[in-house]
């Protein structure tokens, strides 16, 4: 889930986005580990899942959650099309799962919930500390508020795509397109936000060590997120698209060389969970 601005969003590809499904459900794993337990536990859970992307996460909330009403946001159409097809309708628990197009960056909780939850969208979001206030007013007595952003932006992966966007060649068609998303926060300011809105908050980074497999795994992987930006600018012509990611393809190739049982990919994410107080 991003916010719509001046540059036209991000066409995003659910398949793609999937290809490393793997890699990119440990983080949300590790937070819903950390997740409290929920107000009221005899009686079923109300849950948001803001930039829910194909619904896959979305699905595990109801396996610790089995009789939960949850609802996944997203502002892309084909993300949200993936996730409907997917995962919709009723849950092995009794729960129900639905999806319904929403920004981020406007969301407002329309009803009570028990824990709003976000993986590795807001990142998409400018200015998104300055939700966290609604969001916990969305929340009941003693619900939680969790996400988890990559933090990986100065990593060379993501530090030469905006270079090479910034190029003479480039620069008028992708100036900014590679640094789109670098909104998130240290982790100490996030937990001064969600403590000083007297929230009971843990935050943490992890650096998840990933071996990619394939030919230019890296290449692969930013081809589902970081690059989509870009992707999106050149889609209307082909031979350029070619052309900008053969320079990053050889970018990343140095920058994270094979070895003989795949690539590794440092990848930094940051954690919070902040329980309102009942």
């Amino acid at each position: 889930m991003h916010s719509v601005d001046s540059v036209a969003a991000p066409v995003w590809d659910p398949a793609q986005y999937l290809r490393h499904s793997t890699h990119r459900t440990r983080p949300f794993l590790d937070l819903l580990h950390r997740i409290p337990r929920l107000p009221h536990p005899d009686r079923p859970a109300r849950i948001a899942d803001l930039g829910c992307g194909p619904g896959n996460v979305t699905a595990l909330l109801a396996d610790r959650w089995p009789d939960a009403h949850i609802t996944g946001y997203d502002l892309s159409p084909e993300m949200l099309e993936q996730a409907e097809k997917d995962w919709a309708g009723s849950t092995p628990g009794g729960g129900w799962i639905d999806f319904r197009p929403a920004d981020a960056a406007h969301w407002t909780p329309g009803e009570p919930y028990d824990l709003i939850v976000s993986n590795a969208a807001l990142q998409w979001v400018p200015d998104h500390p300055e939700s966290f206030a609604r969001w916990i007013d969305g929340l009941r007595p003693g619900g939680t508020l969790a996400f988890q952003v990559p933090g990986n932006f100065t990593s060379p992966s993501h530090a030469l795509l905006g270079e090479l966007c910034a190029l003479p060649e480039w620069r008028a068609r992708l100036a900014g397109q590679g640094r789109r998303f670098v909104h998130i926060l240290e982790p100490a300011d996030y937990l001064a936000r969600l403590t000083g809105l007297g929230c009971e908050t843990d935050v943490w980074e992890t650096v998840y060590c990933q071996l990619l497999q394939g030919e230019d795994a890296v290449l692969d992987w930013v081809k589902g997120t970081a690059l989509r930006p870009v992707l999106t600018a050149l889609g209307d012509d082909p031979p350029a698209a070619e052309a900008f990611l053969a320079q990053y393809r050889d970018l990343l190739r140095e920058a994270y060389p094979a070895g003989p049982h795949g690539t590794v990919f440092p990848f930094r994410r940051v954690f919070a969970v902040a329980r309102r107080p009942n």
